[in-house]
């Protein structure tokens, strides 16, 4: 049976271009291990998807060490023909750490990828399983954290306004009893000057006054 030879061409359905993209990656990346085993080469591989995310594949502990044997052979040219692959020359225990820990944090994220999820088998998917319960807890703990430094910070806010608020009362207080008792003094001499004033008591009333007066009974005197 022939086989249908594809066109060469961009794919226009989106999820169609999505599983080609993630089939034909894998399948490079297998490629590429197979040629660095077979001919004990030294390869690395980096694609970008279409919505910015990184893949890579290297052969040595990272991607970084074939970029800096890249850039050394650029920066001298013809000199580096002779020189033994990074993985056999000599470097301190400092590198080994950070290149074996740079590994290892590329190999977790490029797990955590939902592309390479698929690819995963069940001892892998345990593992990564509990690296995600972890860094949930540390979330969760980070998170409770800051709620209650926040709920620490607004109890010290609403209690500096409660002592606040006591001393204005205070204050105020104050100033309502200094003002009664200014204008209870001021009524107290008023009444005090008041008391003071001379009253004149009345005349006693005259002679003619009190004839006048007197009460007549009986009927009209007749001449």
């Amino acid at each position: 049976m022939v086989r249908e030879r594809i066109m060469m061409k961009k794919i226009d359905n989106a999820t169609a271009r999505q599983l080609t993209f993630s089939k034909r990656r894998r399948g490079l990346f297998k490629k590429a291990e197979e040629l660095s085993v077979l001919c004990n080469a030294e390869i690395a591989v980096v694609v970008f998807s279409a919505t910015g995310k990184l893949f890579e594949y290297s052969s040595s502990s990272s991607v970084r060490n074939a970029i800096s044997r890249y850039d050394l052979y650029k920066n001298n040219t013809g000199r580096v023909n002779n020189l033994p692959p990074l993985h056999l020359q000599p470097v301190n225990s400092d590198q080994i750490n950070i290149s074996k820990g740079a590994g290892d944090t590329s190999s977790k994220q490029r797990k955590m990828r939902e592309d390479d999820i698929q690819g995963l088998n069940l001892e892998e998917l345990h593992k990564l399983e509990k690296i995600l319960e972890v860094g949930l807890s540390r979330v969760l703990q980070t998170k409770e954290e800051r709620i209650m430094g926040e709920f620490a910070t607004l109890k010290k806010e609403i209690d500096q306004l409660t002592e606040a608020n006591m001393q204005l009362k205070k204050k105020m207080a104050l100033v309502s009893q200094r003002k009664h008792s200014r204008v209870f003094s001021q009524s107290k001499d008023s009444i005090a000057e008041e008391g003071s004033v001379n009253i004149t008591p009345p005349a006693p009333p005259s002679e003619a006054t009190r004839a006048d007066t007197s009460l007549k009974l009986g009927p009209p005197f007749s001449s």
